[in-house]
């Protein structure tokens, strides 16, 4: 699968006609009045990044990059792929980009188009890939070794995630038209969604669901999202973390039919993430969309949604570009096909923009960025091979991490002020809660001038 041949769009008739029963359709589900807040491309200046490094690993475009978010002890480390390479990099300070490890596949004529961080059970830090020859390769980042390969895709792996409640656990996306669910300590595939309600096109994107382990969603070239319970299918998933036999011998269960299908973009859905319980999506349709989906438990498959807010993003009509969000996910980024960088705060209505970010030399289309844990460091790989590493600057990251301690505070000073203030009267519980805020205020002002960030 060539990206740089498959940058079509479907014809503008088909697209127009499948726009207009969109439209209908989401008008028929949203009420007047339940528009969309979409988001200002006016910086508000919450957040200055400049550009402190610049790698170019090859003449290869490359298509995915991220941090390692599952151990807390390699979360200034991240990992790109392109072509037949996986490459394994730390973020020093000062800007410094150190190499740690590389793995070139056998196969020359590989290109990888993926990556996701995963651990065995034991804790070894596992690094899972998979691209245009659709095997998944889990190499062991503690002896730089291939650990296991899967086998089972039909076609090119498009987008591997991590169950982040049970790191040994990554579901993948394929052009295939499914996605499956594979166990990397036993090297299991454990169910597989696909069938009679699964994705009639190239299956694009992936998340696990933050909280709810059962669930998961996925969209792809067929204009939908779909969402996956494995509820029902959980023992299995148990038992693969016991099986003893050949992998091959698991009873691999289809999941065919998704609890809820929303068709809330006219064209391929290329990247998708939870934000708690709602969906953040994007299309070629140059914005991201933040939308609720309102499943009907008694009726699978059926339901409504609800459009809550549109990020825009300019001149990001090309499919395969990825955004990414910090931990905590306060702030998604997303690059475009000029090589520029939109930041956004996600924690705020109407959508807040942070940053824009760009440099006379990164003209290549941007593939995906990768946000560091608390959002201080933004990273983006591009077509062109080139790496580039975005810092906040020193006055701007400190009083940042003063704000994200004040409004913790503040939310747990909130629920204290619920559980205790029950039975006090409204007034006195008004003049607890200033009294209470005002404290919060004094300590974060104390703690952002004596200590440090």
């Amino acid at each position: 699968m060539g990206r740089d041949e498959a940058e079509q769009e479907p014809k503008k008739k088909e697209s127009s006609r499948r726009w207009t029963e969109s439209c209908s359709a989401m008008a028929a589900k949203c009420g007047v009045g339940c528009e969309a807040a979409v988001g200002s491309l006016t910086v508000s200046r919450k957040r200055e990044y400049r550009v402190t490094n610049r790698i170019h690993e090859g003449k290869r475009p490359l298509y995915a990059i991220g941090f390692n978010f599952i151990d807390a002890r390699y979360f200034d480390v991240f990992a790109t792929v392109g072509g037949n390479r996986v490459t394994v990099y730390r973020c020093l300070e000062g800007g410094l980009i150190s190499v740690l490890q590389a793995y070139v596949d056998d196969d020359k004529d590989e290109s990888f188009y993926t990556l996701s961080w995963a651990c065995n059970v034991d804790g070894t830090p596992f690094l899972v890939a998979g691209g245009s020859n659709g095997i998944i390769r889990v190499i062991n980042a503690g002896n730089e070794k291939i650990d296991k390969s899967f086998v089972g895709h039909g076609d090119s792996i498009n987008e591997i995630r991590t169950q982040a409640l049970k790191p040994s656990l990554v579901v993948s996306a394929s052009k295939d038209e499914s996605v499956r669910l594979w166990n990397v300590h036993t090297g299991i595939c454990i169910l597989i969604f696909a069938g009679a309600g699964g994705h009639r096109n190239e299956v694009l994107s992936v998340d696990f669901h933050p909280s709810d382990i059962y669930r998961i969603a996925s969209c792809g070239m067929d204009n939908t999202v779909k969402i996956w319970s494995m509820k029902e299918f959980w023992t299995y998933v148990e038992k693969s973390f016991t099986w003893t036999d050949l992998p091959s011998k698991f009873p691999t269960k289809y999941v065919q039919f998704p609890v809820f299908i929303a068709s809330v973009h006219s064209n391929y859905v290329d990247c998708n993430r939870w934000l708690g319980d709602f969906i953040l999506s994007k299309s070629v349709d140059n914005e991201i969309v933040l939308w609720e989906p309102k499943t009907k438990e008694q009726s699978p498959g059926e339901g409504a949604i609800d459009i809550l807010q549109k990020y825009p993003v300019p001149e990001c009509d090309i499919w395969f570009i990825k955004f990414s969000c910090d931990f905590h996910y306060n702030a998604t980024a997303i690059g475009n096909r000029e090589g520029k960088i939109f930041v956004w705060e996600l924690q705020s209505s109407p959508p807040v923009l942070i940053a824009r970010l760009s440099h006379a030399q990164c003209k290549s289309p941007i593939r995906q960025t990768a946000m560091s844990f608390d959002g201080s460091t933004i990273l983006s790989c591009c077509e062109d091979g080139s790496i580039w590493r975005w810092d906040m600057s020193r006055a701007y990251r400190r009083a940042y991490c003063y704000i994200i301690q004040f409004k913790r505070a503040a939310g747990d000073l909130f629920l204290l002020i619920c559980i205790y203030s029950q039975h006090l009267q409204s007034h006195i519980r008004i003049n607890l809660c200033l009294w209470l805020d005002l404290c919060s205020l004094i300590w974060v002002l104390h703690t952002y001038f004596y200590d440090a960030c």
